[in-house]
């Protein structure tokens, strides 16, 4: 059997799904349009409505890039964690390297006080 025969297999039930998703969608789907149906909507707030513009504060941008990070860094400490007997001391040290820049953001971002919500 070739080895990359249950790769194909996936790549070709991934695509037949999409496929098939995509022509139920606009067989079975509502026909007919209306105006308030085709505005965009986002969070409750109609659109072309004169609103004065808010700013976000920036606390929410720093509390996605710390969920981005820590998305990163679990990534790369996933394995590290299973095979970590593989790499002995040298392993231990490069994964103490790799953390120090996330624990050091994390630190600044804590004393800021990034990460309380009013």
């Amino acid at each position: 059997m070739n080895p990359w025969l249950p790769i194909v297999v996936l790549g070709a039930l991934a695509a037949g799904f999409a496929t098939v998703s995509v022509v139920a969608g606009r067989l079975l789907g509502p026909h007919r349009s209306s105006g308030p149906g085709l505005d965009p909507y986002e969070c409750g707030v109609q659109p072309g409505r004169s609103q004065p513009a808010r700013r976000f504060p920036i606390r929410f941008y720093v509390t996605a890039m710390l969920f981005i990070l820590l998305d990163v860094d679990i990534v790369f400490l996933y394995p590290w964690a299973v095979n970590s007997s593989a790499f002995g001391v040298f392993g231990l040290v490069e994964m103490g390297l790799f953390m120090l820049p996330v624990l050091v953001a994390y630190a600044y971002v804590w004393r800021r006080g990034g990460l309380e919500w009013d």
